[in-house]
């Protein structure tokens, strides 16, 4: 049974449209977009299958995941402690056990969970390396857009490591880091196997990146039909209508 949660000053309840699923944010902080969305449809959790969200934010990703999936368990880990505390008291509110946070540094995720323990890893990471973009003027928003605690090679050591042999990540990224991330990933042995692009319209330039990676994967890529988020008139595409809820 869902529980009435204690807001803070900034916070608010936001319902997600999912199994009535909501969550709290808080503005001031950092609140979820589209790309968290997007990468909770694109990725595929199998029944009793084990979940780990590296760099959890306020919990968007598990909380969707728990909602839409049938897996055993979905774990958020997040180092910064406001955003653990936030995403706790929503998991007290849509009542679920599935739903756990540790608070932790996705550097050690290997050594908090263990190696080759884990089905699927999913991250919604920074995009941004390090002292590159324009600086946001919180903390809390700069640690969530640039790679200033962790690196896109901290994120795919430990999403290799928290694998079991076969297991699958799927991460959201920008299209300009792609050389990057395919690089890293054939590093740590985890082959990309599925790739998603995201226009804002069909005759636009693509923004959002979904990759799907396997460890110890064969060698093939499937390049899927681009996922288009507008019309040319402003509105949602049907499939972002008719899939994701808009």
């Amino acid at each position: 049974m869902k529980t009435d949660p204690v807001l803070k000053p900034g916070e608010r309840i936001d319902d997600l449209q999912r199994n009535g699923r909501v969550i709290i944010q808080n503005p001031a902080r950092f609140c979820f977009g589209i790309d968290a969305v997007l990468l909770s449809g694109f990725a595929h959790v199998k029944r009793g299958e084990t979940v780990i969200d590296l760099g959890s934010g306020n919990g968007i990703l598990p909380i969707l995941l728990e909602a839409k999936n049938d897996g055993k368990s979905f774990t958020g880990l997040e180092i910064q402690p406001e955003n653990v505390d936030m995403a706790r008291r929503s998991v007290r509110i849509n009542g679920t056990e599935k739903i756990s946070f540790i608070e932790g540094d996705i550097k050690e995720a290997s050594q908090i969970f263990g190696r080759g323990r884990t089905d699927v890893v999913v991250s919604n990471p920074p995009y941004m390396k390090a002292g590159s973009g324009v600086k946001n003027t919180t903390d809390a928003k700069m640690i969530a857009r640039h790679e200033i605690l962790v690196s896109l090679d901290d994120l795919v050591r430990e999403t290799s490591a928290l694998l079991k042999d076969g297991g699958r990540c799927y991460y959201v990224h920008r299209p300009f880091r792609l050389v990057d991330i395919f690089s890293k990933m054939r590093e740590n042995k985890v082959e990309p196997k599925r790739l998603r692009l995201v226009y804002p319209q069909i005759d636009k330039e693509p923004v959002l990146a979904l990759i799907e990676g396997r460890k110890n994967g064969g060698d093939e890529l499937k390049v899927e039909k681009p996922l288009v988020l507008y019309n040319s008139d402003g509105t949602y595409s049907d499939e972002m209508r008719e899939n994701y809820g808009f």
